[in-house]
């Protein structure tokens, strides 16, 4: 069972991100603030749930949220800022388009740099622990694997639509045959390491 909030007598906000461990595409960011009593069966870390359930859960998280913003951060600012720095940066993103200012922010994870004065905690693993950050997590899967999906769309042959550019062996191979494309963060390895024998 999830729990409703860090700080109950705050305007709370959770944040999330997806996509920091792939070789191509954004790192994409959510911020979202619940209603204080707010509940919801299916609600959890979106990597426990089915894509179906994901997306599902998305439309009801819009809908019913006091505020939620997304945002991301292309392929070409995390390697001009680094991919930590790119994600918090997507998260400050995401909450600059709340429509409510929070009074504190939850955070999955264990880094985090301040958001102007409001205090916030970073909370390992607060996917599966907090509402707010579950259901920032969901829109943050949700809105990148939309992206992926138009890159895919663009760029068959890496297979995105199975792997979200995440580094597979086919993914690997693929930029062995094709090379990297304007997706491709070219601050990652772009190849395996090879063990020699």
């Amino acid at each position: 069972m999830l729990r409703a909030a860090y700080d109950p007598g705050a305007v709370e906000a959770g944040c999330d991100e997806a996509g920091r461990g792939c070789l191509a595409g954004p790192v994409y960011a959510a911020a979202v603030i619940l209603p204080p009593d707010y509940a919801h069966p299916l609600l959890n870390d979106s990597k426990k749930l089915t894509a179906r359930q994901r997306d599902a859960l998305r439309k009801d998280i819009e809908r019913d949220a006091v505020a939620y913003g997304v945002a991301a951060v292309s392929a070409q600012g995390i390697d001009r800022m680094n991919i930590l720095h790119a994600s918090i940066h997507a998260m400050h993103k995401a909450l600059d388009k709340l429509s409510v200012r929070p009074q504190h922010i939850i955070v999955d994870g264990n880094r985090f740099k301040p958001y102007g004065q409001v205090p916030h905690h970073c909370i390992v693993k607060g996917d599966g622990l907090y509402q707010s950050i579950a259901a920032a997590s969901v829109l943050a899967k949700t809105y990148r694997d939309e992206f992926i999906g138009y890159m895919h769309r663009k760029f068959p042959q890496y297979g995105w639509d199975r792997n979200k550019a995440y580094p597979t062996a086919a993914h690997y191979e693929a930029l062995r045959q094709y090379g990297p494309t304007v997706y491709h963060r070219q601050s990652f390895k772009l190849q395996p390491d090879l063990t020699l024998f």
